[in-house]
């Protein structure tokens, strides 16, 4: 907490009495910031400090927490409310527009503490929160720059963006009628990846790129960032869940070989039009679908049936299939000449796109993959409730910057909550 070391002129317990007050003093006190105050301070030395570096801090705090779009509207709050103003440690008038810019700037220069706060705040959740991130998931989200477009003059100058790149987003589905739809998406400006909590909806780790950068590229950067910085994070993980743009074999093999990480990612269709089943070597009689769906045919009519899932045995990296004739009391004439009829035990490395240690024909696999909407109601969260949505950004370390501020709040907040025994509302910004 930034504290500020000031007379009071009315006692706490006036402002906890201000409802509305009370979320931005359990960020207050729950951000791990005095690093970064002292930094600041230093720089500033002997300078002018018509506004406090603490101060201007906890104000930055307060217009994410109040959901101000802009520094102006902030301001005006700030002229407005007395009470914020002494509960962000002003003594004087509001900060100038030029006062709060190069505040900014010199926090541009300070991403790597932003960083280590946000890495802080994700290791105080793990002590709060036994099994926070257990369960995970990863996705990334669009963010336009505040620039429209590239222009021809690439020198930067604050005016225009010409970090941003151009990203493109494929959304694929099949109606209810059996008809196919496709959207495409596309924008200006940048991609923050997010991996998340996939119980509690926080944020576990994230990285920004351009707009171009591909999710699955950017996925393994992740990944090796965490075995470099936080190793704990994935031997404590037992499931990572993604959507289509994620499978990829050298992620799935990554996750489970090198983290015993069970890999929940939804898979594309890569095989060849009109090819519905393969066969397995191994099995004359038994096929299976690119879903992992496998079905045993009868030797005399021919006729085929789903076999039954029989779990995941970790010692050989197999999965279980059972007859389905005897599992269900099914009548079936050639099982006395089935080859399969006592179960089989598919590897693998059969194809490990396909055959994932959770059977992707599974209810475990459809459970486990439901929890990936979590990632995306992180997302959501932050375009509506932390200002993603509508903002004035350009240029890469702005929006990084930016971007941290914003889920080590929401971190913060859940901190908060949680200390403060309303763990029920840790998500909530607003409540």
């Amino acid at each position: 907490m930034a504290i500020i070391p000031q007379l009071s002129l009315f006692g706490w317990e006036e402002i906890e009495e201000l409802g509305d007050l009370e979320r931005l003093r359990l960020v207050m006190e729950a951000m791990p910031d005095e690093k970064l105050m002292q930094t600041l301070e230093t720089e500033r030395k002997q300078g002018r400090n018509d506004y406090p570096i603490r101060a201007m801090w906890n104000s930055i705090l307060a217009g994410i927490v109040f959901q101000h779009e802009s520094i102006e509207k902030l301001r005006r709050e700030l002229a407005r409310n007395g009470q914020l103003r002494h509960l962000c440690g002003f003594q004087g008038q509001v900060p100038s527009s030029w006062a709060y810019t190069r505040f900014f700037k010199k926090l541009l220069h300070h991403a790597d503490l932003i960083q280590a706060m946000f890495d802080s705040l994700v290791q105080e959740l793990r002590k709060l929160l036994p099994d926070f991130g257990k369960h995970l998931a990863i996705d990334s989200k669009a963010i336009p720059s505040y620039a429209r477009h590239k222009t021809r003059n690439r020198t930067p100058d604050g005016r225009r963006d010409t970090e941003a790149t151009y990203g493109v987003k494929t959304y694929r589905g099949v109606k209810e009628d059996g008809t196919s739809w496709e959207k495409v998406v596309r924008w200006f400006g940048y991609k923050l990846h997010l991996i998340v909590d996939a119980v509690y909806e926080l944020p576990v780790h994230f990285s920004l790129t351009p707009a171009h950068v591909a999710d699955i590229t950017e996925a393994h950067r992740m990944i090796d960032h965490l075995e470099e910085s936080r190793p704990e994070m994935l031997e404590h993980a037992e499931t990572l869940a993604a959507d289509k743009a994620y499978d990829d074999t050298k992620l799935i093999r990554r996750l489970w070989d090198d983290h015993q990480i069970k890999p929940v990612i939804d898979i594309r269709n890569s095989w060849k039009d009109g090819e519905p089943t393969r066969s397995f070597t191994k099995w004359e009689n038994v096929v299976y679908t690119y879903k992992g769906e496998v079905y045993c045919v009868c030797p005399v009519t021919g006729k085929e049936r789903t076999m039954t899932n029989g779990g995941f045995e970790k010692g050989r990296n197999t999965l279980k299939k059972r007859c389905p004739a005897k599992q269900y009391g099914i009548s079936c004439q050639g099982m006395s000449q089935c080859s399969v009829a006592q179960g089989i035990r598919i590897p693998l490395a059969e194809d490990r796109r396909i055959f994932t240690p959770i059977d992707r024909s599974s209810y475990a696999w459809e459970k486990a993959y439901r929890r990936r909407t979590a990632a995306e109601r992180v997302n959501s969260r932050l375009d509506c409730t932390f200002g993603l949505e509508k903002h004035t950004i350009r240029g890469e370390q702005k929006m990084r910057v930016r971007c941290g501020l914003a889920l080590c709040v929401m971190l913060a907040m859940a901190v908060g909550r949680i200390k403060a025994n309303q763990a029920e509302k840790m998500r909530s910004l607003v409540a």
